[in-house]
């Protein structure tokens, strides 16, 4: 049997394979936290990586957003100074990083995925529509050069007005366990721009169906008219399927005072789900990290949020 992730040192879980690492989740029961942040924002703390900050502050998973597979920044890894930034923006080709996140899991010891966005050209938007890189769209190529990266989770969802829809996150399911070795995340955290159901009963099912691993779900009390009893009926289908289930915090309230991230964090806890994640629109693409840290003691208190925090990488 392997190790809850919550009491697992780096050493333990840089050997897990990906089914082990779910297995480690589901045994925290509800104690899991994802932080997201932004690779090309400037760091939250300057000379050192967003990552890092959240692995500090209680964080059992890192996800990177805006970041291009094909041309793969980290603002704040040693020798991405700002001038390498912008060549490498404006001159991909010119950027040698051989693999940035290996170097990023030495650092923070915690597994790290990516977002990558299964975009739908068709969909029907109510809002402006963003285009995005190659490099962070979910096509097979893209998926594939994650797998070479190293990647331990894909995280199958869209960014504000990118047009990502159900229908598409579910083609991505398939095309992603055709060719990537970790753990699938799949679901909407809010529209991506797409008028239609952020949930609905019928694309968990294709989700699952598909072969993700973890069903993503907005958090409760993020998205408008979303409820607990909406919730509860996903992580039920959720559970038949054998899937782990994840609320999201991706409608800038994780930058919302401390009382709010406690209320949040307990309601999705009760609603069932074993990981909550704390979005990346706070100061320098980072939730704060004070918010952080209040999520990891709202949802499994002062001994185990210390464990995480003060738990050295090189264990």
């Amino acid at each position: 049997m392997v190790k809850r992730l919550i009491s697992a040192s780096y050493s333990e879980v840089a050997k897990m394979s990906a089914q082990e690492l779910k297995q480690s989740i589901k045994a925290s029961e509800g104690r899991t936290i994802l932080s997201e942040n932004v690779v090309l924002a400037s760091p939250q703390a300057g000379d050192i990586t967003n990552a890092e900050v959240a692995a500090a502050f209680g964080a059992d998973l890192i996800l990177l957003n805006v970041f291009d597979c094909f041309n793969p920044i980290i603002q704040g890894l040693p020798g991405m100074d700002i001038e390498k930034l912008m060549t490498y923006m404006q001159y991909p080709e010119k950027n040698t990083n051989s693999n940035p996140i290996a170097e990023l899991k030495k650092l923070v010891g915690r597994p790290v995925g990516v977002n990558l966005e299964p975009v739908d050209e068709q969909s029907e938007m109510f809002s402006e529509k963003l285009e995005i890189s190659k490099g962070r769209i979910s096509s097979k190529e893209a998926i594939q050069k994650a797998e070479e990266l190293g990647f331990d989770f894909i995280c199958l969802t869209g960014n504000p007005g990118t047009g990502v829809t159900n229908k598409q996150i579910a083609k991505a399911v398939t095309v992603a366990k055709e060719n990537f070795s970790g753990l699938i995340i799949a679901g909407k955290m809010h529209s991506a721009g797409s008028d239609e159901p952020v949930v609905s009963n019928e694309a968990v099912e294709d989700y699952a169906k598909a072969g993700a691993d973890i069903l993503l779900l907005p958090a409760v009390g993020t998205v408008q008219g979303f409820t607990e009893d909406n919730l509860k009926d996903a992580v039920a289908i959720a559970k038949k399927y054998d899937l782990l289930t994840m609320s999201a915090i991706g409608t800038s309230q994780e930058s919302a005072n401390k009382e709010t991230i406690r209320q949040i964090a307990l309601i999705n806890k009760i609603c069932g789900v074993d990981i909550q994640h704390i979005g990346d629109a706070g100061y320098g693409g980072l939730a704060p990290a004070e918010n952080i840290y209040e999520m990891s003691v709202a949802i499994r208190g002062m001994r185990h949020t210390i464990n995480r925090m003060a738990r050295s990488v090189n264990r």
